[in-house]
């Protein structure tokens, strides 16, 4: 089968337009975390292995040593469900956002890449500069990984919270919204904004807490419902960031 019949099986309607397969028909994917941005690892798919991560949702690849098709986490339950998949400008390289399961590496490391090569001499000393300037001009010079993983909870919760709406388990809260509907859901919010206020006016930050938690996950629970990406929120919040301010 050329090139052109595999892209068209695979993608009768021509979304992936001039996807460019190597001479091996194979095509690079990096995996990257959803939350944390962190590069979890670096694989290849050819067009069956990104046939099935399409219509399951979660990643597979082709192995170049096995010569075989294998479903990251499949036998060790560290699977890896997709969020988006990008490829580049040439159209030879896929970035595939996940929100992993468990450890990418077979070491139990998070990520593959986790050895780092010391820079020395110029280069550790270019390094440190750079970082200094962006310090400088207002950037944190912080571990993305560990900084973004203080918000990693809300994707786990996205995730559970989507998970709920499908499988419908019985006896669970979320379940009970979903099968309620709408009106319930808002009904819901609208009582923990209320408490929200009430334990701000009282000054009790013990019962803030609980009640900005009960609003949070509610208000998830309506994003899902409206199909609405927590992902579009923060694009909008970054957006008003970025705007310059009127004098």
């Amino acid at each position: 089968m050329s090139q052109t019949q595999e892209n068209t099986a695979l993608d009768p309607n021509g979304i992936l337009g001039g996807i460019r397969w190597n001479e091996a028909g194979l095509l690079p994917a990096i995996v990257q975390d959803e939350n944390s941005l962190e590069v979890l690892m670096f694989a290849y798919m050819n067009p069956e292995s990104l046939r099935l991560s399409l219509e399951s949702g979660q990643t597979w690849f082709w192995s170049r040593s096995r010569g075989e098709l294998w479903h990251k986490g499949g036998t060790s339950g560290n699977t890896q469900a997709i969020t988006s998949i990008h490829y580049d400008c040439d159209s030879d390289t896929l970035l595939v956002k996940v929100v992993p399961e468990g450890p990418a590496c077979h070491t139990g490391e998070t990520s593959c890449f986790y050895r780092e090569i010391p820079l020395e001499g110029a280069a550790a000393a270019s390094a440190k500069k750079a970082k200094e300037a962006a310090a400088a001009s207002g950037a944190q010079a912080v571990d993305v990984q560990k900084d973004s993983g203080r918000f990693a909870v809300l994707g786990e919760l996205v995730r559970v919270i989507a998970e709920r709406e499908v499988e419908r388990p019985e006896g669970a809260y979320t379940t009970y919204l979903f099968d309620k509907g709408v009106d319930k859901i808002l009904k819901k919010v609208g009582e923990e904004a209320s408490e929200t206020i009430i334990a701000a006016k009282n000054k009790d930050n013990a019962e803030l807490r609980l009640e900005i938690s009960d609003l949070i996950y509610h208000l998830l629970v309506l994003l899902q419902e409206r199909k609405l990406p927590l992902d579009e929120i923060m694009e909008e919040l970054s957006a008003r960031h970025e705007r310059p301010r009127r004098d």
